[in-house]
């Protein structure tokens, strides 16, 4: 057989499932995942977004494209999303776990009910959608699925712990999934984004004077990243080129977790 770069990182035929997939990060990888080919499914809150998503991705890329209203931290709309991909498509080779929120506040200012919600929808979202898709990764011989952590996953922060918590526990299941699965030949691996312009983002840029700034004069790169910046990496994880690569967390970060 000649290995070819196309044959490496094609996902032609291959069907994507991107939880909030429709801005943001996640929109950012569902693109660059169709423009390797992949059919994508975008499992989300807000209807107005994902339509609109929806009808971005099919236009530039020519791919199917099915939009899905998902709260990913009920059992039932996670069952349902895989349930309707399967109808569709009759096959799931990716999950990506996107969907996530933060809360900028410090331990003693949080509720618990902040606290509860933050982690059900970032950390339980995660565990139930990959126990999902599992067993229809499995009968089908494999499957990628990819994470997404965070370079709080790393450092803490003091705003967000939260947030941090449950990208930490991303990372630790990534690796707990990675061993359990690897038999199966699905590899879950996770990407950490460093500081990328999103909606997220805005807020702390608007709430926090001079972050911006700090940032930059940090990151080895000079600058913001921007959600496609996560396309390659995501290409990469879903496709065969990385078949040896299992339980990574890697960051794609412009050189900002490196400093230290």
């Amino acid at each position: 057989m000649k290995e070819t770069i196309e044959g490496m990182f094609s996902l032609e035929g291959k069907v994507a499932i991107v939880t909030g997939g429709n801005g943001g990060i996640g929109k950012g990888i569902a693109r660059g995942l169709a423009g390797a080919g992949a059919h994508i499914v975008i499992g989300a809150r807000n209807d107005t977004k994902t339509a609109d998503a929806v009808t971005e991705i099919k236009g530039d890329f020519g791919v199917d494209v099915l939009g899905l209203k998902v709260d990913v931290r009920q059992e039932e709309g996670n069952q349902a999303m895989v349930k309707k991909t399967i109808d569709q498509f009759g096959r799931i080779d990716i999950l990506v776990s996107n969907a996530g929120i933060s809360f900028r506040k410090p331990a003693q200012d949080m509720t618990v009910a902040e606290w509860d919600e933050n982690l059900e929808i970032n950390l339980r979202g995660f565990f139930i959608a990959a126990k999902e898709i599992y067993p229809f990764m499995k009968k089908a011989g494999g499957g990628k699925i990819i994470s997404i952590g965070s370079m709080t996953s790393i450092f803490g922060v003091a705003a967000l712990p939260s947030y941090g918590a449950s990208k930490g526990g991303i990372v630790q299941l990534t690796r707990s999934l990675a061993v359990a699965w690897a038999e199966d030949n699905i590899q879950v691996n996770c990407i950490l984004p460093g500081w990328i312009n999103t909606d997220l983002s805005a807020g702390g840029k608007r709430d926090i004077p001079g972050l911006e700034e700090r940032v930059i004069a940090r990151t080895p790169a000079n600058r913001w990243g921007d959600p496609i910046d996560m396309a390659g990496t995501a290409v990469f994880l879903a496709s065969p080129a990385s078949d040896f690569v299992t339980g990574l967390a890697l960051p794609v970060d412009g050189g900002y977790s490196v400093q230290g």
